[in-house]
């Protein structure tokens, strides 16, 4: 759990979206998930990203038979997620979903909960064990262990069942927090297609909106610190002695005897 506020606040400045759009003829609808998942509202509102309630809301307001739901999150809150799961499959909707960017952690399930998984090429997506926060005595610490491993484990069946693989394989892929390209994902049956017609922001570029570094494999998305485009007026080195090593004033530092 202490990973997950980490993650929470390394993106709580981060530029997100969360709406819907619908065409014209109300046939189509999009839902932009560009944000993290947490549990609650009250989460969301100190934290930002989308809650179970939030999400529900916005999914059972449309009206429309086809959703295509645009996934770009680094992953939050697993029960959260797992409650969008619930809700995308008990719609009784064809929703597509599209991967732009970066589809991590809890945001995985959600994808493969959708009827279909186009993944932009470029994107990425990210599977790793469950996180969580405990304290106690070693009875205290060991149930803790024992329901990560429970919750491991149906994460390990959801994704096995979507992609025909052995839960064994799974779970090492799992246990070494793997991140997959496109067609990584494509020929491990996480994703149904890649997308190669997708518009230029819907690639790797949106996954740089997040701030990775509490997963310990993350490719380094961001760019580095935009650099003066100007360089300071006084261009001339200063003039300065050459440094002396002062034996004794070090020695005093360390508090030790000249010798």
């Amino acid at each position: 759990m202490a990973q997950l506020y980490q993650l929470f606040a390394l993106n709580r400045s981060a530029n997100r979206r969360f709406e819907v759009v619908t065409n014209e003829a109300n046939t189509e609808a999009t839902l932009y998930l560009y944000d993290m998942i947490v549990s609650t509202d009250n989460e969301a509102e100190w934290w930002g990203g989308v809650s179970p309630m939030n999400f529900i809301k916005e999914l059972s307001n449309i009206t429309a038979s086809t959703i295509h739901l645009r996934i770009n999150s680094p992953g939050g809150d697993v029960f959260a997620a797992r409650c969008m799961e619930q809700a995308i499959v008990e719609s009784g909707k064809t929703v597509i979903a599209h991967i732009d960017g970066l589809c991590a952690s809890a945001a995985t399930y959600i994808a493969l909960a959708c009827s279909s998984v186009a993944m932009g090429e470029g994107s990425l997506f990210m599977i790793h064990n469950a996180w969580t926060m405990a304290w106690g005595d070693k009875n205290d610490l060991t149930k803790t262990a024992t329901l990560l491993n429970k919750i491991d484990g149906t994460l390990a069946n959801s994704y096995a069942k979507k992609t025909g693989k052995e839960t064994s394989e799974i779970a090492a892929l799992m246990d070494a927090e793997t991140w997959f390209t496109a067609q990584e994902a494509l020929d491990y049956g996480f994703v149904d297609e890649v997308s190669t017609n997708e518009t230029p922001k819907n690639t790797a570029q949106q996954a740089k909106n997040w701030q990775l570094g509490v997963y310990k494999n993350a490719p380094k998305l961001n760019s580095e610190p935009n650099k003066p485009t100007q360089q300071p007026q006084n261009t001339q080195k200063p003039t300065s002695k050459p440094a002396v090593f002062d034996k004794q004033q070090a020695l005093n530092r360390l508090n030790l005897a000249c010798i």
